[in-house]
């Protein structure tokens, strides 16, 4: 078994209407769809992870033509909550979902945003129904191939634990060498690079680490190793 790291990027701004509209809600940052899943009469369901204001989100799905139920769901996570939806039938979600199981494909969750819009998604399946998917991606979603590799189950993969921005200020941190020792750039530098705050780029990178070593502690590999010094 493969899987693929994607960037999806429609250009209709969403992968479903509901979704585009999502999008463009200055209140509202969609930061994950911890699940996605198609019915036979072609509607479907998308369970979102979003941060900002909650009376925005229902404002926004609320009476949309292509929105047959929602519920907001609040967690307690300062400025998170979930947004579950059920939709009609829609592109280029429809398309896709249907190439999932056309190709017998397992599409990993939870699934990422892109500050541009695009679409963080992991696909597993063997090599060729990975490709055959993929050449069959409708034209009006732009791919980007971002890493390829072979799928063990029993692999988390770390990021994944992430926030999308997190994620982006992590590996940002990391690409501009701010642990490299001797570092090759302060926190100050790090958040001019990034348009922010040195508190909120502090912020981000304390909940990313300890999220990553809680991870990795807790992961069966990290027993393994343990059992070994033993």
């Amino acid at each position: 078994m493969r899987y693929f790291d994607l960037t999806l990027t429609p250009t209709g701004g969403g992968i479903h209407p509901a979704d585009a509209r999502l999008a463009g809600v200055p209140a509202v940052e969609r930061e994950a769809l911890l699940h996605v899943d198609a019915f036979a009469d072609g509607t479907g369901v998308l369970l979102y992870r979003l941060h900002g204001d909650p009376a925005a989100a229902r404002d926004c799905v609320d009476g949309h033509e292509d929105v047959l139920d929602w519920d907001v769901l609040p967690i307690a996570d300062g400025g998170a909550f979930h947004l579950y939806v059920h939709v009609a039938a829609g592109e280029p979600a429809g398309t896709l979902l249907s190439l999932s199981d056309q190709f017998a494909l397992i599409v990993d969750t939870p699934i990422g945003f892109t500050q541009r819009g695009g679409l963080l998604v992991t696909l597993v399946g063997t090599h060729d129904t990975l490709r055959g998917a993929l050449e069959s991606v409708p034209h009006d979603v732009h791919v980007t191939i971002r890493q390829v590799g072979r799928y063990s189950p029993g692999n988390r993969d770390m990021l994944s634990l992430l926030t999308t921005r997190q994620r982006e200020v992590f590996e940002q941190a990391v690409e501009s060498g701010y642990y490299e020792i001797p570092r090759r750039l302060n926190q100050s530098e790090l958040a001019e690079r990034l348009g922010c705050a040195p508190s909120t780029v502090d912020e981000h990178l304390r909940k990313a680490e300890s999220k990553l070593l809680s991870g990795l502690v807790d992961s069966p590999q990290s027993d393994t190793h343990r059992g070994d010094r033993d």
